[in-house]
């Protein structure tokens, strides 16, 4: 007797076999996902950018026209701009510069300081150090109004409350905060330890290690602390008007408040108002344009460890 003929058997199509022939549909899908979130994200782009849009064409109104809701100006006229510079006191240069004095020195400040102690917090053995830590970040959710009144006796006691001394008041209330040091530390603790032991084998000291190894790795960090508190303290209204008395020392968010009462009356003169809102967007857009990669690299890494 013969052996009965066995029925052929189709192989089972492989892994790679399957993902070719679905290929083409599986593309379409991904680039169709992607089509669909760059129209979302351009979409929310263009809503953000909406306000500044209309600051910088409302700049460029006259008065009755500055209430009107049209994008060309009729006519198109630098009066705003003009006022905005002459008329407002103290003049425009000054309040830039009472601006950038005070924004790159509490920049300066957060980033030396929050870095030390964020390198401190992240790599050094200490007793307390974790109840420390948990009281740095306990700062976080004290608001500013909670603090005010000591806060202003005791600068007021040691006079930086008058003359010059008011910027170094300024400067000294916001001279480090609790979230530049988180933010630096949560990046220390995502550097490999195997290059701080490198080092200390070599002979290398704590403040060698944190000068020549760990700050130059921590750059995009200390950039994201930079941009964020430049940003801030920019932008900054709170300290500001409680501790620049003087009307000379006062920054661009104090001069706003000032140029509102260059119509007169009871209404506001809107073109030389929006002028100096674009006049004091303009850094902190440069800014960001500059320092985006590092920024987003900086936020990125600091939250990958801890």
């Amino acid at each position: 007797m013969t052996a009965q003929a066995q029925p052929a058997v189709a192989p089972l199509p492989t892994r790679a076999a399957t993902v070719e022939a679905a290929g083409p549909v599986g593309d379409r899908g991904a680039k169709w996902r992607r089509r669909i979130a760059y129209v979302i994200l351009i979409g929310y782009a263009l809503l953000m950018f909406v306000p500044f849009g209309w600051s910088v064409i409302t700049s460029f109104k006259t008065l009755p026209d500055s209430v009107r809701l049209t994008i060309i100006p009729d006519p198109v006229t630098v009066k705003g701009w003009q006022d905005a510079i002459t008329l407002l006191q103290p003049p425009l240069p000054q309040l830039f510069f009472n601006s950038f004095l005070i924004a790159i020195a509490v920049t300066i400040t957060n980033v030396v300081l929050g870095s030390m102690a964020g390198y401190a917090f992240a790599r050094l053995r200490f007793p307390g150090r974790e109840v420390l830590f948990l009281v740095v970040l306990g700062t976080l959710m004290i608001p500013d109004q909670l603090r005010l009144i000591p806060v202003y006796l005791l600068l007021n006691g040691l006079g930086f409350t008058r003359g010059n001394l008011q910027y170094a008041g300024v400067i000294l209330v916001l001279a480090i905060s609790g979230t530049s040091i988180f933010l630096l530390r949560q990046y220390f603790l995502s550097i490999p330890r195997d290059l701080e032991e490198a080092a200390k084998i070599d002979g290398a000291g704590f403040f060698t290690i944190f000068a020549r190894v760990m700050a130059p790795l921590a750059g995009p960090a200390i950039a994201a602390v930079a941009i964020l508190q430049f940003q801030g303290t920019w932008n900054g209204f709170f300290w500001p008007v409680v501790i620049l008395q003087d009307q000379d020392h006062w920054t661009l968010p104090l001069g706003l408040n000032g140029i509102l009462h260059l119509s007169g009356g009871f209404g506001t003169n809107w073109p030389p108002f929006m002028a100096l809102v674009v006049a004091a967007t303009i850094p902190i857009l440069l800014l960001y344009l500059f320092f985006q990669r590092y920024f987003v690299e900086g936020i990125a890494a600091s939250g990958v460890k801890g």
